[in-house]
């Protein structure tokens, strides 16, 4: 067993939190939103998730000190696009900090100015219900006001890296 299991809770190091969520798979997702002046910023994000089929909420977080957090707050739109086994190069773009991050890639806009990524597997255009700091990170709740999917094989991240799974 690790040592750091044996210690007192609350003295759990971030390392070895990091190491063993590695070890639960999750999709990956790029949420954008319009920012200023209407321009389409974007992140990649392995915290989405389905929270309630009535009313439709998802869930995802973001780390507070992140200069996009003031973007998600009560009544702001996002959208959400969920990123194909193709699509290892995007996440890693998205991830990385840069002025315009949708600068030569393929996507449209939703009527309220919210981007998605063409190519995506699935995408679902949403309204911040409620942006609550936890910890060290911004918890995004949003209604689904609209979504749609496609065919094909989900990006997986598990174990600090991109995985294929087998059906």
């Amino acid at each position: 067993m690790d040592a750091a299991a044996d210690k007192q809770p609350g003295a759990l190091d971030g390392r070895t939190l990091r190491r063993v969520c590695s070890r639960y798979a999750t999709g990956v997702a790029v949420i954008g939103a319009a920012g200023a002046q209407g321009r389409a910023v974007g992140l990649t994000v392995n915290s989405f998730a389905s929270l309630s089929l009535a009313p439709p909420l998802i869930l995802w977080s973001l780390a507070l000190h992140s200069p996009n957090a003031g973007l998600f707050v009560p009544a702001a739109g996002f959208g959400v696009s969920v990123l194909h086994a193709g699509q290892g190069a995007l996440a890693r773009h998205f991830a990385t900090p840069a002025p315009d991050k949708f600068s030569g890639v393929a996507h449209r806009r939703c009527p309220a100015g919210v981007p998605y990524l063409d190519d995506a597997l699935a995408t679902l255009a949403c309204r911040v219900v409620r942006a609550d700091p936890i910890g060290d990170h911004l918890l995004v709740v949003g209604e689904v006001e609209s979504c749609e999917a496609g065919e094909g094989e989900p990006l997986v991240f598990y174990g600090g890296g991109f995985v294929r799974i087998a059906a």
